[in-house]
Order: structure tokens, then C-alpha cells, then sequence
């Protein structure tokens, strides 16, 4: 065969390649960025880490190792169908196996002199003063790992997931969500500490008994192991705890300045009102109160059916003048007031997507009801606090 004839052979080869992956992307709903058995330069960088992590205590996964062969290499199965398969979502942001108890945690790596706060927020709140105070709501700190740089770091925390996976079953398991989320932030406030971006995206649970067996950290809906989906309770059944992540812009002020002033900085919701068209300095705290409204407003007033009773509280939360807002204390003393207006009927009713189709009722409402009953019989409350 003549060069030209291999290179038109390779082409082709390399363009039917592509479409089988594309192929096999839209069957399995995944946004795989690169061929799975390439690793971009983020994930170069953490295998260049591999033994460094591993002699520090913490292990990745095998994607990581330095001498990684792809196991669908030597499978019968196809890529899709392996764990290691998947390229990292956030590129600075990776699992371990903590070697010394075989936990799993997160690790992630942060420049101290673009955010300069983050770990002494982090480790503030992680403090043995603060770390068990029950309305502490801030992801743990469990250790900081220093690079030769001296201005990278790794901190080592625990492996959560979204806040609102899986999907909520009951309105009570939403009111414990909502309760959990406004106590902590409150809680960060008391403390004279702006999140300045709690948005939905960085409100997490632990996954903790929820998930007996974990999950794959990528492909969350799945056995860490990709052996099937992964198996796990309601949050009725084994309530967890949430947290606000992410300490990136987060600011810790003096208590003696009761009115800080901070230039706005865009956190990922870009719909704050004070931001828009203006440069001005104003109080961040007013702002976090926004940002928890609109996650709320956004994730269950307008998506699900029947949380018109939280319309009025955040419509004063995520209301356009800063300074009509309420603050925390405010914001808990009025949803303590709506949570005893619910009735155990509307508590212990199915969480419903406003989208949701006759099909899916169907099959929602039927499990739905088998757990309704037995919870009933069992006594199981329709609002479960997660065990301190």
C-alpha cells in the first residue's frame, strides 16, 4: 500500500472511530470531551502526582495511575462500560481512597495567591471550636497538602454530591434541605463570614448511609465500579447532611463593621441584581440571602408543583433593592412559621417535576405510595433530621 493509500486508510479509520464514539456518547448520555483514552493536561498533571498523593496517604483512582492501560484495552466490554473511562468534569477537582481507612474524599487544588482566603475560611470552620456545633454547615477541612511551589495546595475534604441528588421525595425532605441550608448560612453569617457565591451549584449533601456502597465520583448515578446503578436510600429513609462548598471569594470580616462594602465579584449566579450594570461597592451579606433565594426559586418554585408556599419568603429574599432584604435571623423566624402551617398530608407528599409526563406519574406515584405507607406504619416522621 502506498503512503498516501495508508494515510486515506488511517484517516478513515480515525473518522469512524469518532462517530462510534459520538455514537455510543448519545446512547449513554455522557459529555466526554476528548477519546476516553486520552487524558488532558489537568489529568496528566494529577498522574504526575500519583505517587506523591499515594506516599501522603491518598489514592487515585486507576485512570491516574502513571502506568494506566486502559481496561477496556483487554475487555471485551466496550469503553463506555468501564469506570476509568471518563475524563475528570472539574478539571481541578479529583477522588481518592484515603489509604489509612479506605474513605473516599475529595481533592482540591487551589493557587493561595488567587485565592488567597480559601483555606483559612475552610480551616476557621473546621476549627475544633466550630467543627461539631450542629448548625455548622461548611464543608470540612480534613487536611492541607503544600506542594514544592509553596502556592499550590490540596485540600483534602469529603466526597459529597449536588444538593438535589437524588431527586427529593417528600416536601418534608425539602423542608429539612431548606431548614439545614438557611440555619448554616446564618450560621457562616453570625460568624462575619460572606460565602459571596452560594449558589446552587456549590450546596452539596453527604452522601454518607444515604449511598451504602458510594457511587463512581464522574458518572454519579452509577456503582463506583460501573456494574450498574447505584444503589441508594430516600432521604426519609436515611436523611443527610448539607454543605456550602467552595471558599474561593468567600470573606471573614471584622465583627466591629457592621456594613462592609466589597467591589462585586460574579460567582456562577449571574443574576444578582446589585452586579448588574455596576461596579459599586456593596454588602456581600445581602447578596448571599439572594443567592440562597434563587437557588430555591430556581431548583423548586418555578421547576416542581406545589411550593407556591415558599413564594412569598424568597420573593423578599431575591428582591431587587439589597437593603429590603431580610437577614438570616428574619429569613429562619419566618420559615419556622411556614414549616407549622404544613400539614403531615402535604409533608409526606410526592415532590413532583412540572414536566413530568402521564408515564412517570404513574410509575413515581406507585413506589411512591408503597414507601408513603410503610413509612406511616413504621412512625417514620415526615421530616428527619440527619443524626448529629
Amino acid at each position: 500500500m502506498t503512503s498516501t493509500k495508508r494515510t486515506l486508510a488511517r484517516e478513515q479509520t480515525e473518522r469512524q472511530e469518532a462517530q462510534l464514539i459520538q455514537k455510543e456518547l448519545a446512547v449513554f448520555g455522557t459529555t466526554q470531551r476528548l477519546p476516553p483514552e486520552t487524558r488532558d493536561d489537568e489529568e496528566i498533571w494529577w498522574s504526575n502526582h500519583f505517587e506523591w498523593l499515594k506516599d501522603r496517604g491518598y489514592l487515585l483512582r486507576a485512570r491516574y495511575a502513571p502506568d494506566w492501560v486502559p481496561s477496556w484495552k483487554t475487555s471485551r466490554k466496550g469503553w463506555f462500560e468501564r469506570e476509568d473511562s471518563r475524563n475528570l468534569e472539574v478539571e481541578h477537582v479529583i477522588d481518592a481512597t484515603r489509604l489509612s481507612d479506605g474513605g473516599y474524599v475529595t481533592l482540591k487544588r487551589i493557587q493561595k495567591s488567587v485565592h488567597p482566603h480559601e483555606v483559612d475560611i475552610g480551616l476557621y470552620f473546621s476549627s475544633e471550636s466550630l467543627a461539631s456545633h450542629p448548625e455548622n454547615h461548611c464543608i470540612p477541612f480534613y487536611e492541607i497538602l503544600s506542594l514544592d511551589d509553596n502556592d499550590t495546595v490540596i485540600i483534602v475534604m469529603p466526597l459529597l454530591r449536588s444538593y438535589a441528588d437524588p431527586a427529593f421525595d417528600t416536601f418534608g425532605e425539602v423542608v429539612e434541605c431548606f431548614r439545614q441550608l438557611f440555619e448554616g448560612l446564618r450560621f457562616m453569617h453570625n460568624h462575619r463570614v460572606a460565602h459571596r457565591d452560594c449558589m446552587n451549584m456549590n450546596l452539596m449533601l453527604d452522601p454518607g448511609s444515604m449511598y451504602p456502597e458510594s457511587f463512581h465520583p464522574v458518572e454519579t448515578h452509577l456503582k463506583r465500579d460501573y456494574s450498574g446503578p447505584a444503589i441508594h436510600f430516600t432521604r426519609t429513609q436515611q436523611p443527610p447532611k448539607y454543605y456550602f462548598i467552595d471558599f474561593g471569594i468567600s470573606r471573614k470580616y471584622d465583627p466591629s463593621d457592621p456594613d462592609p462594602k466589597e467591589v462585586p465579584i460574579w460567582g456562577g449566579d449571574k443574576e444578582v441584581p446589585e452586579f448588574q450594570n455596576s461596579n459599586e461597592p456593596c454588602n456581600p451579606f445581602p447578596t448571599d440571602v439572594f443567592y440562597i433565594g434563587n437557588a430555591i426559586m430556581n431548583d423548586f418554585i418555578q421547576t416542581k408543583k406545589g411550593f407556591n408556599f415558599m413564594r412569598p419568603l424568597v420573593a423578599d429574599m431575591i428582591q431587587s433593592d439589597p437593603s429590603k432584604r431580610p437577614a438570616m435571623d428574619e429569613v429562619i423566624a419566618r420559615f419556622d412559621n411556614i414549616c407549622r402551617s404544613l400539614s403531615r398530608w402535604k409533608l409526606r407528599s410526592r415532590v413532583v417535576d412540572r414536566e413530568e409526563d402521564a408515564i412517570e406519574k404513574l410509575i413515581h406515584s406507585t413506589s411512591h405510595w408503597r414507601r408513603r405507607i410503610w413509612f406511616i406504619i413504621r412512625g417514620i416522621p415526615a421530616i428527619r433530621k440527619p443524626p448529629s
